[in-house]
């Protein structure tokens, strides 16, 4: 009774209010605007590169990205997870990283760094987007007072962007896309999974160099229809995992081929498997860029019977369906590393594969091992991800390498072995891998990496790991090397060294735009040193 009371008052509430915003306006001098200079830059450096002839030999380019996956969830980086033999092969066939980084912990954003080359925060795509904003003061505060958000909570910010604005959520046209150069240089371009980088027009995969798609604009959307009864569907009871269900496939989490919607029956990680086969089959003899963000093994949880019942002796359904996706995931993996072996192109082929972030602890189904946090935080266990790169024939095989590296690497190493030059009119912040691998006399490049969304900031120098909330004055200093779970905070033993990131930290974001949406939630995590509050 009172449930239906509080109802009635909140949308009572919303209907008088919904014209009184009460809420800052998000405005920052027209943050959206393009930058005319890097748009006419990108256009010069456009125009300048020439298709490739067959004669060439092109390389083909495939990056397969999975969604939320942690190191320690499957064999090839701990024996004791779900077995991988396809992934597996992957690593013994090329270099397997054990210090690679996404930009983020959060998806979104480290995919716009992927396919750009460049730290996000240079162009302003420091959040993840958000379709939904309070709509006024009292609907934020019934949330905040009524709603059970937790493991994340209203940030306090309050701010609604215009509607103009919010539609405008997307990479900005102004830089340059890995798909739009290779398309350019005459290679078939395709993208087959989850997109995540804009829903307006502008920004849509056909729109930014891509010839072909097949897939969903959110961050989410169901593997299969709810009621196929060869499914098994585990439900988690916190408010953003209903929030998926509820969509079901509507709107942006809807299916679509070449950015019409489709009515899709089969299981979605096998029908992104099918649809990039077909596609090798139609383009054997041609140069291609086979972009594969599978959104396995992200919420929702569900998976094909016959996979749920690999893992029988699980008691834990939640583990058991998370499991089955990895393992219905990775045989979707082989099934595309069998057509490239069938079809005698493997070896003309740069493989990456990796995570867009670290596991999604948050389910209470993902295993970081040793590392601390997941998905959300920038402690390793959230930027710390598996990255694999493999080029039969070219890279050495069955190599692990200790150095850090990061996402960003992709765009400057596919646009090197495409026959590209890098543009010069703008700033990249990815390095050609390639140098390094085949010369391991060469050693680590020497540059940081660095972390930022909102009050949270991180920055890896080489063994050391700097993580610096400077809203709520939270300060650790690891040392990776000694210890990589990030037990041992020596903050206050090298206060000269702490002070030498903050001042590294700061001259990068001085570099950086500003965000150019705001966000909503913070991500809370707890552990035994306290709670750390992560911007989303």
């Amino acid at each position: 009774m009172a449930k239906t009371i509080l109802k009635g008052f909140f949308f009572g509430s919303l209907f008088l209010l919904t014209s009184c915003s009460g809420i800052q306006v998000y405005n920052d001098a027209n943050p959206l605007q393009a930058d005319l200079d890097l748009v006419q830059g990108k256009s010069n450096y456009l125009e300048k590169i020439t298709a490739g002839s067959l004669g060439d030999s092109m390389t083909n380019i495939l990056i397969i990205l999975v969604d939320d996956l942690g190191k320690h969830d499957f064999s090839t980086y701990d024996p004791g997870g779900v077995p991988t033999p396809a992934i597996d092969r992957l690593a013994s066939q090329g270099v397997r990283f054990t210090r690679a980084y996404s930009t983020c912990s959060v998806c979104s954003p480290s995919r716009a760094s992927m396919l750009t080359g460049r730290y996000q925060q240079r162009f302003g795509y420091e959040r993840q987007p958000m379709n939904r904003y309070p709509l006024n003061k009292m609907e934020y505060w019934f949330v905040d007072h009524f709603i059970d958000t937790y493991p994340m909570q209203l940030n306090g910010i309050m701010a609604r962007p215009p509607k103009e604005e919010r539609r405008m959520q997307g990479i900005p046209e102004s830089e340059i896309l890995l798909s739009e150069v290779l398309q350019k240089r005459g290679y078939h371009t395709a993208i087959f999974g989850k997109w995540h980088l804009g829903q307006q027009n502008e920004f849509l995969p056909t729109n930014r160099g891509f010839h072909k798609q097949y897939g969903f604009y959110e961050a989410f959307t169901l593997y299969a229809p709810e009621d196929d009864p060869g499914i098994i569907n585990h439900h988690h009871d916190y408010f953003a995992n209903k929030h998926i269900w509820r969509q079901q496939r509507k709107g942006s989490c809807a299916i679509r081929e070449n950015e019409n919607i489709i009515g899709e029956e089969e299981y979605l990680t096998f029908a992104i498997a099918d649809r990039v086969c077909d596609f090798l089959e139609q383009k054997r003899n041609d140069p291609f860029f086979l972009y594969v963000p599978f959104s396995a093994p992200h919420t929702p949880f569900q998976v094909p019977e016959e996979y749920y019942d690999r893992f029988s002796e699980v008691e834990d359904e939640n583990k058991r369906v998370y499991y089955g996706m990895i393992s219905a995931l990775d045989d979707a993996i082989m099934q595309i590393t069998n057509k490239l072996d069938e079809l005698g192109i493997t070896e003309n082929t740069l493989i990456f594969f990796a995570s867009d972030n670290g596991g999604a602890t948050y389910t209470s189904a993902t295993d970081n091992g040793i590392l601390r946090g997941g998905k959300f935080t920038q402690f390793e266990g959230g930027i710390n991800i598996p990255m694999i790169i493999s080029q039969k024939g070219i890279l050495p095989e069955g190599v692990d390498s200790h150095h850090p590296v990061s996402l960003m690497d992709i765009f400057i190493t596919a646009l090197v072995a495409s026959g590209c030059e890098v543009p010069a009119d703008r700033p990249f912040d990815g390095v050609d891998l390639f140098p390094g691998l085949l010369d391991t006399e060469r050693g680590d490049i020497p540059r940081d990496l660095i972390w930022r969304t909102d009050y949270n900031h991180a920055l890896v120098s080489g063994s050391w790991k700097f993580i610096w909330n400077h809203r709520d004055q939270q300060e650790y200093l690891f040392h990776l090397d000694d210890d990589p779970g990030e037990q041992n905070d020596l903050s206050a033993q090298y206060p000269e060294l702490v002070e030498s990131f903050k001042s590294r930290i700061l001259k990068w974001s001085s570099e950086m735009k500003q965000p150019l949406w705001p966000g909503v939630m913070d991500f809370i995590y707890e552990d035994e040193d306290g709670i750390t509050l992560w911007a989303i």
